[in-house]
This record gives C-alpha cells, sequence and structure tokens, in this order.
C-alpha cells in the first residue's frame, strides 16, 4: 500500500492540478523523467505543466511495491496519442517525511 503522500500527489497529477501536486515536493526534490532531471520547486512545476498538455491520455495504477523504509514503486498504465499508444511506467518515489524528495519515471 502507498503512503497518503504519494496517493495524494498522484491523485493530483492525474487530475492536473499543478498547486496540489506541488505542495507534495520537498524544495530540494528532483523529478527524472524521459531521461531528463528537473531539480528543485520551479523546474518541477515547469516540468509538471508542460507534462500535463504535451498529450492526451489515461492512466490506471496497476500495482505498488515498498522498495524499503522511503522508497515506493507505483506502476501505471498509460493509453493515450503519444507515440507507441499504450505504455506501464514505474514511478520511483524517495521519501523524506511526508514529501516526495525523489521521483524517477521510466
Amino acid at each position: 500500500m502507498l503512503p497518503d503522500t504519494i496517493t495524494k500527489y498522484l491523485t493530483a497529477h492525474t487530475a492536473r492540478d499543478l498547486d496540489s501536486a506541488m505542495q507534495w515536493y520537498a524544495d530540494d526534490a528532483e523529478v527524472t523523467d524521459d531521461g531528463k532531471t528537473y531539480r528543485g520547486r520551479d523546474e518541477i512545476r515547469d516540468w509538471l505543466g508542460r507534462a500535463a498538455g504535451e498529450y492526451t491520455y489515461t492512466t490506471e495504477l496497476i500495482g505498488d511495491r515498498h522498495v524499503d523504509d522511503n522508497t515506493y514503486v507505483a506502476t501505471h498504465h498509460l493509453e493515450g496519442d503519444f507515440p507507441g499508444g499504450s505504455v506501464d511506467l514505474d514511478f520511483t518515489f524517495t521519501l523524506k517525511g511526508d514529501v516526495i524528495r525523489r521521483l524517477v519515471i521510466a
């Protein structure tokens, strides 16, 4: 089972609610998506804004696992108008207390 921090973040992310999603990131957080790393709240907010508008897609949580005390993986199935049209992605979260310190999407 995923912690509330991750569940609430994913809900906001899926709803494309930038303000709600951003409240779950640490000030010094990092996100790696599609081979590029975004550091700090400003870069992450820009990335979220672009990612939300680039393609139209649906997402479904299809699995989750607890890796260690601070690391969790949420596997999502996405379908949409992006190249390939369908993909399963692992969202690997590293938490620091009640906020996201690192997110790697692969």
